[in-house]
């Protein structure tokens, strides 16, 4: 059977999709990751302790954002895409303007699961489109990119969020009576919220590509796949026959999720209990080092997974990942440990550079080992695992350690050193058995490939 050819994407369609992608992620990580420097003002406006706090920045998000992802992704799996993440970004910025209107734990709760289960339309959508527009062995740089706006979104969300606090609660304004005595933080929902409104149009303006076999992209030999879903009796068949692969690399990078977000949910309020720093100076200098060193460790991670892939490596990817979270470990025992401000802010840049290194990767890995018309469905399982485990747990694992193991707000940073140094440590065993399974799947997924090709 001759297989029909088709165009791949022109590479400033690719590209110019890639970066509405890189802004929409930067706002969704601006409007989850936001809360974060507000640790002190909603704890002392609603009465909250670090573990309460915990479940808002965690669960609360976490809930609907993994279990609404897998039906979302069978939709992205047969229907348009790009349709599907305009929808989502619209939704969760009005959520996350709605938390500004919240006056006790439950409200707020249930607007954070809004804006999870807004979120939950991104990225599996996200994956398949750049999956899709790109030849493999650039596919993670591309990667590496849209993940970048990951930090992107969670440092501008410390820089932003602790001035615009500091800015509110000076202003005069705020308590004209139209505002009903919201407090700063209220108010910050708002201003980090709505303007992710005009982001989904913005979306709508991306090309939607053509839905490809991701292993044949850029020869004349790919395979057009109707936009029609597979039953489920398939995915899961496909599941069965790469379970040993799917389980080590998801409980491999949720580990490593689980380290990052016990990092990025407390380390403001570490610095700010143990260093004595302002908010405003702690957003700042972490807000930078996650802008430049963050966004840094996951293009580099991408980019040695591409170099991998072109070597001839076929589990390049996985092993990429591995070297990442190998280098994390030492700086994971010793950021928020150090006794100087100073020092530690020096050692929160490695920290967060090998933090972020595995995650393009670990997309990339997963697009390589799936076949097209699966991608999005096996992302949105991938990121249900690894976020229950990573947002719903890491921050939560840290508050209960601190709360009911040492008893005490000011052990803080060592709660966090328990919980990198266990992560990271069990996340490197897991992918290091895991290698041999990813290079067995994706010589059996290359070989029918070249059947179907011939």
């Amino acid at each position: 059977m001759e297989a029909k050819q088709i165009a791949e994407p022109k590479a400033n369609q690719a590209w110019y999709a890639v970066g509405v992608l890189t802004l929409a992620y930067t706002f969704s990580y601006i409007d989850r990751s936001i809360l974060s420097l507000m640790v002190g003002p909603i704890r002392a406006d609603l009465g909250l302790n670090d573990t309460q706090f915990s479940l808002l920045h965690g669960l609360a998000f976490a809930i609907f954002y993994t279990i609404m992802g897998i039906p979302i992704a069978r939709l992205a799996d047969s229907r348009n895409r790009k349709r599907i993440i305009a929808i989502g970004v619209f939704f969760w910025s009005l959520m996350t303007a709605f938390c500004g209107l919240c006056k006790n734990f439950w409200q707020l709760f249930l607007a954070r699961v809004g804006v999870g289960l807004g979120e939950a339309a991104l990225s599996p959508a996200a994956y398949s489109i750049i999956a899709d527009s790109f030849a493999r062995a650039k596919l993670g740089r591309a990667m590496g990119i849209y993940a970048a706006g990951v930090f992107l979104g969670i440092g501008l969300s410390f820089i932003i969020g602790g001035k615009a606090i500091d800015l509110i609660a000076d202003a005069d304004w705020r308590h004209a009576e139209w505002l009903g005595g919201l407090q700063p933080w209220q108010l910050t929902f708002f201003l980090v919220g709505l303007p992710g409104l005009p982001v989904a149009l913005l979306v709508l303006t991306i090309r939607e590509p053509a839905r490809k076999n991701l292993l044949a992209l850029g020869s004349a030999s790919a395979e057009a796949a109707k936009p029609k879903a597979l039953p489920i009796k398939r995915v899961a068949a496909y599941i069965r026959e790469n379970l040993a692969t799917y389980l080590c690399h998801f409980a491999g990078f949720s580990m490593l999720t689980l380290v990052f977000n016990s990092i990025l949910s407390w380390a403001p309020e570490v610095f700010i209990r143990t260093h004595g720093m302002t908010r405003t100076d702690a957003g700042f200098y972490l807000g930078m080092i996650v802008l430049i060193f963050g966004s840094l460790g996951i293009v580099c991670g991408g980019a040695l997974s591409d170099f991998l892939v072109k070597r001839g490596h076929s589990q390049g990817p996985i092993l990429a990942g591995l070297l990442g979270t190998a280098l994390l470990l030492p700086f994971a025992a010793s950021a928020t440990v150090a006794s100087s401000a100073q020092v530690s802010l020096a050692l929160f840049c490695p920290l967060l550079f090998f933090a972020s290194f595995p995650f393009s990767p670990a997309a990339a890995a997963l697009q390589l080992v799936t076949p097209n018309q699966m991608r999005a469905q096996l992302s949105a399982v991938y990121l249900f695992v690894v976020n229950l485990t990573g947002i719903g747990l890491g921050g939560t694992v840290t508050a209960l350690i601190t709360d009911y193991i040492f008893g005490d707000d000011a052990m803080l940073r060592y709660s966090m050193a328990w919980v990198g140094c266990i992560g990271g440590l069990l996340a490197c065993l897991i992918l290091k058995a895991g290698t041999k399974h990813y290079r067995r799947s994706i010589d059996r997924l290359e070989g029918r490939g070249a059947a179907l090709a011939a």
